[in-house]
């Protein structure tokens, strides 16, 4: 009798656990809007320091009036002089209406975009447990979202420029940036040759800056990118696992193929002898169909890029 009770004592504690996990996880800590800050040392030297606001991942619905007014709020709190949005900005087919709600403060702010799937295909339901076994497979019955509608607010209304497997140089806080991207990896709808070729068709000065942007991290996005002589990358898509061990620093996902303790936060990407910081974005949302954050709060990423020292030729990153 005594084992027993003891084994239903025990029983009713976990259940106990994970009943409180998934009201922290569902009903708190998916609305604990947060900040991730870093610095890195990436301009030229003698180059002013340049305030640059990373968006992911919004997955927006137009319901989600909290998510809507922090994002608007922060924009305007910080004041960027660049936007970075690595895509996945809607979660609903009336997405648009939360988007332009939470991005209009970001008007005439100089910006770069690329797309994730959902930008141009609608959510659906998955198994969670799937993405244990790897990247997760595509639906073909998804309905199709008004991308061309979010495309002319990005670009017409707030004045970004698209990085859709191509190349382009703008100017942002009087620092001359050169940057190239990919459209959504992850769909395969990545092309490689088109974005270095109209990279390097680019006319740039000696002392730009060069970022490379892409929605989905996968490492041989990364070292294509970093092998066009990007001096950082930006990606969003793992969503920083979601779902992680309290304070771990490995995700328990990805959804891609980047290693697991670089799916969320500053790091570095090696390749070929070049050594670069990486911004991967925890993002700001999650699926309608998986409503969770669980040690893993929505985010966005303000990145203070810092002049590099004369006799340094190499950047650096620090962890905020």
């Amino acid at each position: 009798m005594t084992a027993a009770r003891s084994a239903l004592t025990a029983l009713g504690a976990v259940g106990a656990a994970g009943a409180a996990a998934a009201v922290w996880g569902v009903g708190i800590e998916r609305y604990l809007f947060t900040v991730r800050s870093h610095d890195v040392t990436v301009l030229s030297p003698g180059a002013a320091p340049l305030t640059v606001l990373h968006l992911s991942d919004a997955h927006m619905a137009p319901w989600q009036h909290r998510k809507q007014r922090w994002i608007a709020e922060i924009a305007e709190e910080v004041q960027p002089n660049l936007v970075i949005n690595t895509g996945d900005n809607l979660g609903h087919e009336d997405g648009l209406r939360g988007i332009r709600a939470a991005f209009s403060p970001l008007r005439g702010i100089p910006g770069l975009y690329v797309h994730g799937s959902n930008d141009v295909i609608a959510p659906t339901g998955r198994n969670p447990l799937r993405y244990f076994s790897g990247p997760s497979e595509h639906k073909v019955e998804a309905g199709k979202l008004d991308t061309a509608a979010l495309d002319a607010f990005f670009t017409e209304d707030l004045g970004w420029t698209a990085l859709h497997n191509t190349a382009a140089t703008i100017t942002a806080g009087g620092v001359e940036i050169a940057a190239l991207g990919v459209d959504d990896a992850h769909r395969d709808w990545d092309d490689l040759d088109a974005a270095t070729e109209a990279y390097a068709a680019l006319s740039v000065s000696e002392g730009a800056l060069r970022i490379g942007v892409t929605h989905a991290p996968y490492r041989r996005i990364l070292d294509r990118l970093t092998d066009a002589g990007a001096d950082a990358l930006f990606a969003g898509h793992t969503h920083g696992g979601q779902v992680r061990i309290p304070f771990s620093p490995t995700a328990l996902v990805a959804n891609c193929d980047i290693p697991l303790d670089q799916a969320r936060g500053l790091s570095t990407w090696a390749h070929d002898g070049r050594t670069i910081p990486l911004n991967v974005s925890a993002g700001l949302g999650h699926s309608i169909y998986a409503p969770v954050r669980f040690g893993c709060r929505p985010e966005v990423s303000v990145l203070t890029l810092l002049p590099k020292s004369p006799l340094d030729s190499s950047g650096s990153a620090s962890r905020g």
